[in-house]
């Protein structure tokens, strides 16, 4: 075997053995789907503090009927009480707030105020706002003296969800999912972001460490510093490489698992819109279709959300997305690793690398930024640009990936990112050689970039 690869069996199986491995490596997907579903709960959940505002308004009583009481939120209506005398007795009363309603409501968005001691949730803030504007609106309309205008409002109001169709040059369609391309373009930019700052900086301090430890005086007898240097980014790689291929058979594991379950669902969704869509639009028996059909969606809301979720995620080209993950993964990993080395082996102790850790942070953070923006508009000058750019394409490029990036622009990416590893590589084995050997002295730019002309 060669040196390398000796050192590269070495960085690997020492890393692979440890328990903190192990540990990291089966808990971080469990601990992703808990996160998931721990944030789907609290974000459905009611709010168990039951809250009674007190209502008061000025002059008239418009609208009395505006605000009605439902699990979370009692509303009471109060007359004839001075709100300056309630403000300073309401919370003994048992109010959680006072809500001030004037007549110019009706004509000043901002005229109504919700009094309390401290700061109201959002969702009591969407009920209220969402109530008096369904009030004012209804107030509004029947000021035109319409007939049976209750009933015109139920039969007009109706939800629309546009289905998503792709269809490629040869008029072959196949349904999409933006919502899941986001959660994809998300978590991959995350997640990338996260691995290639997490095992660049494992190289950092495992070269700092040997150094340290003067333990790379005896590796150095054996072995040429530039040989080192790649022995300890690839064996780290290549652990890198193992969690990601562990973590996606689990991923494969669960998504298969829900599936499995949801499979057992006799719920046909297409069935039903033929049952709406055959209507006449016109009947006067469309109310009674359409409330028991909604009466049976609504039975199914829970396992149709699932289905349409599952179907989203399987409807995404996974072959391109896990390739284009797999590269721009090893190739962040290899352009920072490289840089991320050339600190440590300049650096005496962790104070002395974090003058040269900032400007290798900054374009890592500036790319997790920019992706966070494609996954609202891929297609953005910013967002196309830092996805070719090498020191911000392994994580801008993931984002972009789920709303399918033009092949050209892909292509150029990689070859720039290429390039760019081996020039960087190049660099940092000239720091590296140097450096790895240098003690006592407190590096600097200036130092550097003599070590880089030798």
């Amino acid at each position: 075997m060669s040196k390398i690869g000796i050192i590269i069996a070495r960085e690997y199986n020492t890393r692979v053995r440890k328990k903190s491995f192990l540990i990291t490596t089966l808990l971080t997907p469990i601990l992703l789907v808990g996160i998931v579903i721990l944030t789907t709960v609290f974000a459905l959940q009611n709010d168990s503090d039951h809250k009674k505002i007190a209502v008061i308004e000025s002059e008239s009583d418009l609208f009395k009927n505006a605000l009605r009481d439902n699990d979370e939120y009692e509303f009471v209506y109060l007359e004839g009480v001075s709100l300056n005398d309630l403000k300073i007795s309401f919370e003994e009363a048992g109010y959680y707030g006072i809500l001030y309603l004037t007549p110019e409501l009706i004509s000043t968005p901002n005229a109504a105020q919700l009094i309390s001691k401290r700061q109201p949730p959002i969702g009591l803030l969407n009920y209220i706002n969402s109530s008096l504007k369904n009030e004012i609106e209804q107030q509004k309309l029947m000021t035109y003296n319409i007939q049976d205008l209750d009933k015109i409002m139920k039969e007009v109001n109706t939800s629309v969800s546009v289905q998503t169709i792709k269809i490629d040059d040869e008029g072959k369609t196949k349904e999409t999912s933006t919502d899941i391309a986001m959660v994809i373009a998300y978590l991959g930019g995350f997640i990338m972001y996260f691995l290639v700052f997490l095992f660049g900086s494992m190289v950092m301090r495992g070269v700092l460490e040997e150094k340290t430890n003067r333990i790379v005086e005896v590796l150095i007898s054996s072995v040429k510093p530039i040989q080192l240097m790649i022995g300890k980014i690839i064996g780290i790689a290549l652990v890198g490489l193992t969690q990601f291929v562990i973590w996606i058979i689990f991923s494969v594991i669960l998504l298969a698992s829900v599936n499995a379950m949801t499979d057992k669902t006799d719920i046909k969704a297409p069935e039903i819109t033929q049952i709406i869509d055959t209507q006449d639009i016109m009947s006067p028996t469309l109310s009674t279709t359409a409330s028991s059909t909604q009466q049976t969606i609504d039975s199914s809301d829970d396992d149709l959300a699932i289905r349409n979720i599952i179907n989203g995620a399987l409807s995404q080209n996974w072959s391109q997305i896990l390739f284009v993950y797999l590269f721009y993964f090893l190739g962040g990993y290899l352009l920072y690793a490289s840089m991320f080395a050339a600190v440590g082996a300049a650096a005496n102790s962790e104070t002395d690398t974090q003058q040269f850790t900032t400007p290798i942070t900054i374009p890592i953070i500036l790319a997790l930024i920019v992706a966070m923006g494609a996954i609202s508009n891929p297609d953005s000058v910013i967002a196309t640009w830092c996805s070719i750019i090498p020191f911000t394409s392994s994580i801008v490029m993931v984002a972009r990936i789920p709303f399918e990036v033009p092949i050209w622009q892909l292509a150029v990416s990689m070859v720039l990112l290429i390039a760019t590893i081996v020039g960087m590589m190049w660099l940092a084995a000239k720091i590296y050689k140097t450096g790895i050997l240098m003690y006592g002295k407190k590096p600097s730019w200036k130092e550097l970039w003599k070590w880089i002309k030798y």
